[in-house]
C-alpha cells in the first residue's frame, strides 16, 4: 500500500472511530497497539473502487455541514456537480488512484478536493474534503443504482 493512500485511511479511520473530529494529514499521530486491532477491523470494511462501477450511476454527496449535491461523473475523468433542489452546477475532474476515487471540484474561486474511501458492505462511502487545500469538511457519498437505458 502507497505511504500516500496509508495516510488517507489513516485520517478518515481516525475520524470514523470518533476518536477526533478532522486531523489534517501532517497531524496523524501514529497508531499505538490498542488501536492496531481496531484499524483492522475498520480497515475490513473498506475496499478498492474499480473503474467499471464509477461512471454506471449518479452519485448523492453530502457534508457534515448539510450541503448536498448530485454527481455525474464521465469516463473522459470530467465530472459535473449540481445542487440537489436548486440545480446549480460546478464542473471538476476525477481520477482512481490506488483504488481510491479522487475528486477534484471548482466552485467559483474555491477548489476542493478529497479522495473517497469504498465501504465494503455498503454503497455509502466517506471521504474527508479540502478546500482550497485547508482542511474543510467530513463527506459522506452514495451510489445509485445504475442508469438503465
Amino acid at each position: 500500500m502507497s505511504d500516500n493512500k496509508t495516510q488517507k485511511l489513516l485520517q478518515l479511520f481516525y475520524r470514523e472511530s470518533e476518536r477526533v473530529r478532522l486531523l489534517d494529514l501532517d497531524r496523524l499521530p501514529t497508531p499505538d497497539s490498542s488501536q492496531q486491532d481496531e484499524l483492522q477491523t475498520w480497515l475490513s470494511g473498506k475496499r478498492d473502487f474499480s473503474l467499471t462501477e464509477l461512471t454506471q450511476q449518479h452519485w448523492i454527496k453530502t457534508c457534515s455541514a448539510g450541503y448536498v449535491t448530485e454527481l455525474l461523473l464521465h469516463p473522459n475523468g470530467s465530472l459535473e456537480e449540481f445542487t440537489l433542489f436548486r440545480r446549480q452546477k460546478t464542473r471538476g475532474e476525477w481520477r482512481l488512484v490506488s483504488g481510491m476515487l479522487e475528486l477534484t471540484i471548482y466552485k467559483d474561486e474555491n477548489r476542493y478536493a478529497c479522495t473517497v474511501v469504498a465501504s465494503q458492505g455498503s454503497s455509502i462511502h466517506s471521504a474527508i474534503e479540502y478546500k482550497n487545500g485547508q482542511l474543510h469538511s467530513y463527506l459522506k457519498l452514495a451510489q445509485t443504482r445504475p442508469q438503465w437505458n
